[in-house]
């Protein structure tokens, strides 16, 4: 059996905007996924490694398609989510709620994005 959620997809308005936010929050660099069947979508993947627990997913910008204001929360793996928080606002986002434990299972940041997304940012200490 595989891993309930095996990709994700985080719709934007502003595509440069929000790759600097996530590279810049998380520490990463995303790469293009090309797509030559359809000019008016953007896609970037963020890092993934098979071999690694998890899945990953892509920023995607869509002509007409509405952001933000959706109930889908994806969480992010982090050494200490407190690191990748007090990133947020410099990227351009907002703290919603800052780290604070979920007892036994860790520890939980939730901010939004440059594009009015809900994200989460998880650590285990």
């Amino acid at each position: 059996m595989s891993n309930a959620v095996c990709w994700f997809e985080i719709y934007v308005a502003d595509m440069n905007r929000a790759q600097s936010f996530y590279e810049t929050v998380l520490g990463i660099s995303l790469s293009p996924i090309g797509n030559p069947e359809t000019a008016d979508l953007a896609m970037l993947a963020f890092p993934s490694d098979d071999e690694q627990y998890g899945s990953s997913g892509a920023l995607v910008h869509y002509e007409g398609c509405q952001t933000g204001g959706n109930s889908t929360v994806v969480y992010f793996a982090c050494d200490d989510c407190s690191v990748e928080e007090s990133r947020v606002e410099a990227a351009g986002g907002k703290v919603e709620r800052s780290k604070m434990s979920i007892g036994e299972y860790g520890f939980v940041s939730l901010v939004f994005d440059t594009e009015g997304n809900q994200i989460g940012l998880y650590s285990q200490s």
